[in-house]
């Protein structure tokens, strides 16, 4: 019987067991955070709603989502992982459940108000869910890994951005909006149980891990939670340089994201004049390239670490993909044939996401034992770029100003790309750290 378990963890080792629980996650709340940009459709006649408005709603649920990722990491840091991802998908199924019911209850500027607090409460209660995985992940896995499961994450993410548009659209079809998001946010509740069953912090903790995964996944001198992280440790990881640098460059590569995650559906419609359920399976494929960017892109920086070293190892892949990703966004809206639009869309999403495991294995790297706090800074920053980018989305797309939207994100994304000629993930790599570092961590071949 005993020889039995021990194949059968060969076979799915626990640390892979935990990465699914993340993977599926991350796709929760993509499914979650998407779905209103597709149910915008009839909410905007049904609730008497405007562009703009759906704009504000968007905007609410990144203020929740954009500020509580630094609290969120430095409350998964202090009180561990596992109950962490317990209260927060549980305040994110509460907001998606009230956001379904409040036009039973409410009406007008009030029902206005309610969309916007629930929105709120869905960015709060998704805000750690990164930076909280990151320190699993370093955790969990050998940092020859850390980029490769960050992008494979990052895939996960996509995947669920990408069932979202026609899996919405669909039940919308079939029984409205509200029915649609009933539908895709239940499910959760059972997912969440089977996480606070079945996670753990760190594998030591794991009932299930064998002496054979711990050899295999390398001692840790990171606590898996440092209820002693203090105001003195956070000041000197927002001093230093590289996370600095990391917090500007995932701000501005996130104005590109938004704009290809959250408004590709409405400009399929509105620009492109596609139907409302042939814009729904269009949109999935700019989300399905990005996953293909973003799993590849874990694969490809973990491989070019363990050529170059950790420092170009990491750059190279921002370097080339941003300005390129760029570039593709101007192809898309200039495009004079639709279906040619979304192809160099979709690339442009691919490139962009092709980034994903460098910013994270840098996170990791550089924070290593407060990656939940780096991870929460840095994507502090990303949820800042679509903070500042939606209401300039929102404002010149409702103006038919597309092209314009387009121009800004090209932009960013050559900022974004020229800040990781400063980041130096060689050096000042372990900040304030827990306890003492190993000699070296150099991702090893």
């Amino acid at each position: 019987m005993k020889d039995n378990r021990i194949r059968k963890q060969q076979f799915l080792p626990i640390r892979w067991r935990i990465f699914g629980f993340l993977f599926i996650f991350g796709l929760i709340a993509y499914l979650q955070q998407k779905s209103l940009t597709v149910t915008a459709e009839q909410m905007m006649p049904q609730l008497h709603l405007s562009q703009l408005q759906i704009a504000f709603l968007e905007q609410s649920f990144l203020l929740g989502y954009g500020f509580f990722q630094l609290p969120g990491g430095i409350f998964g840091q202090r009180y561990g992982a596992r109950r962490t991802l317990v209260v927060i998908g549980l305040i994110a199924f509460a907001a998606m459940i009230s956001t379904a019911i409040a036009p039973y209850w409410a009406s007008g500027q009030s029902l206005f108000i309610a969309l916007l607090a629930a929105q709120l409460a869905l960015g709060i209660g998704q805000a750690a869910i990164f930076p909280v995985s990151a320190g699993l992940f370093e955790t969990w896995f050998p940092p020859r890994h850390w980029a490769m499961v960050q992008g494979l994450q990052s895939m996960g993410l996509q995947v669920g951005a990408a069932m979202t548009p026609p899996l919405v659209a669909s039940l919308m079809g079939a029984a409205g909006w509200q029915y649609a998001l009933l539908v895709t946010t239940l499910p959760a509740i059972a997912f969440i149980a089977a996480w606070a069953w079945y996670g753990r912090n760190s594998p030591a903790e794991h009932p299930s891990v064998s002496p054979e995964e711990l050899d295999e996944i390398g001692a840790r001198d990171e606590a898996p939670v440092d209820a002693g992280f203090d105001g003195k440790k956070l000041l000197a990881l927002l001093k230093n340089r590289n996370v600095l640098l990391l917090f500007v460059s995932y701000l501005c590569m996130n104005y590109a994201f938004y704009l290809l995650a959250n408004w590709v559906f409405l400009y399929l419609i509105q620009v492109r004049h596609f139907s409302l359920l042939e814009s729904g399976w269009l949109a999935t494929v700019p989300p399905l390239a990005a996953a293909a960017g973003a799993g590849a892109g874990g694969f490809l920086a973990s491989a070019l670490c363990r050529r170059f070293g950790l420092r170009w190892g990491y750059r190279l892949v921002p370097l080339v993909a941003l300005p390129a990703g760029g570039v593709l966004l101007l192809i898309g809206v200039g495009a004079s044939n639709a279906y040619a639009a979304v192809i160099a869309l979709a690339l442009s999403y691919a490139f962009v996401e092709l980034t994903e495991g460098s910013y994270w294995g840098t996170a990791m790297t550089v924070g290593r034992g407060n990656t939940m706090t780096v991870g929460g800074i840095m994507n502090t920053g990303g949820n800042l770029g679509g903070i500042i980018g939606i209401p300039i989305v929102g404002y010149l797309s409702g103006h038919q100003m597309w092209r314009a939207a387009f121009l800004i994100g090209t932009g960013l994304a050559v900022i974004s790309a020229l800040a990781w000629l400063g980041i130096n993930t060689e050096e000042d790599n372990r900040i304030m750290a827990p306890s003492p570092a190993p000699e070296s961590i150099r991702i090893a071949a």
